[in-house]
């Protein structure tokens, strides 16, 4: 009887040595690959990888599950769709415009900022002028547009007197472009009827070089389908010298919403879009329906052997930035806009970047932060600040998509890279 006792005892101290050495063996094992740099804690995969391999372990919960999820789904989103990095500016909120607008229009001379126009909402546009003071930070002056000048989206340039206003839409919601074109002489806030248009356009690129008024790209009538064509007339102190538009060589790239810059003899068209809201069919108010449309980074150049040249582009797509530029030190500014749709959202996402090309260099910079995301925004510069003013601000911090349109005015020290 003792001695199968003594077998057991033995077989018993056998069983459990091994099962200490298995398990001293698995501990070591563990400490090696959690301190080699290819174990899953050490490893730092690229920004772009989203593949997901394998499953959760049994004792993960729902929570861990879905925020792993949220994460693979940021890496997957190109950075079109996010904030770029930029330095964080001191902004100062000045006396705000006397209504909310959006896709308004703007001109400044001399330290007179003449805002035109634009939506207060989709169902409501103004048609008058309002004149901001850089000098004593007021806003005064307001005097009527004509009866039959657009309402939003306008092709707008000054000679430094007379401003000349071209096509754009007549109404709320989503109403076609007309072809009419007035000229504003600022000494005496007074209209005159200018030469019509070939046909109508909506949100065309315009401006003045080499003595005539060229127009280009835009939308076309049903508000979607980008133009191709360019136009110009010879004009002089607000009137035209010739009695039709002549054609010239055609935009490379239709659409709306683009920057229309001319600076040492070369003529600009920075960023925009093809395509935009149309009116719903059979809709007798012109509702808006969204159409699918292509936002680009795309700059072109006119030089004087009257081609279009490609040059660099910009940090990001964006449009609506037609009146969100100025020329500051052989350098053009931009402010906010419109890029990309988000890609699961599908929603629009607004830019809240300040961008500089520098016409020495031809690099572009991403020079500052603004308040907000924003669009439509129109723009001045004075004594070293920049000023923005109105369009459609963002819905927060963590949210791009459009929401509020405003009237807020804004100015920050313009800090520009070498």
């Amino acid at each position: 009887m003792v001695r199968p006792a003594g077998k057991q005892s033995c077989g018993r101290v056998v069983l459990v040595s091994c099962l200490a050495l298995l398990a001293a063996g698995l501990i070591a094992d563990f400490l090696w690959a959690s301190s080699h740099p290819f174990s899953s804690a050490g490893m730092s995969l690229p920004s772009s990888f989203t593949t997901v391999i394998g499953k959760l372990p049994p004792n993960s919960d729902e929570k861990d599950s879905k925020k792993k999820k949220d994460n693979a789904r940021e890496r997957k989103l190109s950075a079109t769709f996010q904030d770029l990095a930029a330095p964080q500016l001191q902004w100062e909120k000045m006396a705000a415009a006397p209504v909310p607008r959006l896709d308004g229009a703007a001109i400044q001379i001399r330290n007179f900022l003449y805002v035109f126009a634009g939506y207060g909402n989709i169902n409501l546009v103004h048609s008058h002028v309002d004149i901001y003071n850089f000098v004593d930070n007021t806003w005064g002056g307001r005097f009527d547009m004509p009866r039959e000048m657009a309402h939003s989206h306008l092709g707008m340039v000054t000679d430094g007197r007379y401003i000349y206003i071209v096509t754009g839409q007549y109404g709320p919601q989503c109403r076609g472009p007309t072809a009419k074109t007035f000229v504003l002489d600022t000494d005496t806030n007074t209209w005159s009827d200018f030469t019509p248009l070939p046909v109508p356009r909506y949100a065309p690129a315009t401006q003045l070089w080499r003595g005539r008024l060229h127009v280009m790209g835009g939308s076309k009538e049903n508000r979607h389908t980008p133009g191709l064509e360019h136009w110009s007339i010879a004009v002089k102190d607000g009137k035209a010298l010739e009695k039709e538009w002549r054609s010239e060589v055609p935009i490379p790239r239709g659409g709306p919403h683009r920057a229309c810059v001319v600076v040492d003899d070369r003529l600009f068209v920075i960023g925009g879009q093809e395509g935009d809201f149309m009116a719903k069919p059979g809709s007798p108010i012109f509702k808006c329906s969204r159409r699918m449309e292509v936002v680009f980074s795309d700059v072109y150049m006119l030089d004087e052997e009257m081609k279009w040249k490609v040059m660099p582009s910009m940090p990001k797509p964006d449009s609506h930035i037609e009146f969100a530029w100025k020329v500051v030190n052989n350098s053009i500014v931009i402010v906010g806009g419109t890029t990309e749709k988000h890609p699961e959202t599908k929603k629009m996402v607004l830019v809240g970047e300040i961008f500089q090309f520098n016409l020495n260099t031809m690099k572009w910079y991403v020079i500052g932060k603004l308040p907000y995301r924003v669009k439509t925004t129109l723009v001045g510069y004075w004594d070293g600040q920049i000023y923005f003013t109105s369009g459609q601000r963002d819905k927060g911090p963590d949210d791009p998509a459009p929401r509020k349109v405003v009237a807020e005015m804004w100015r920050t020290k313009l800090i520009l890279s070498p």
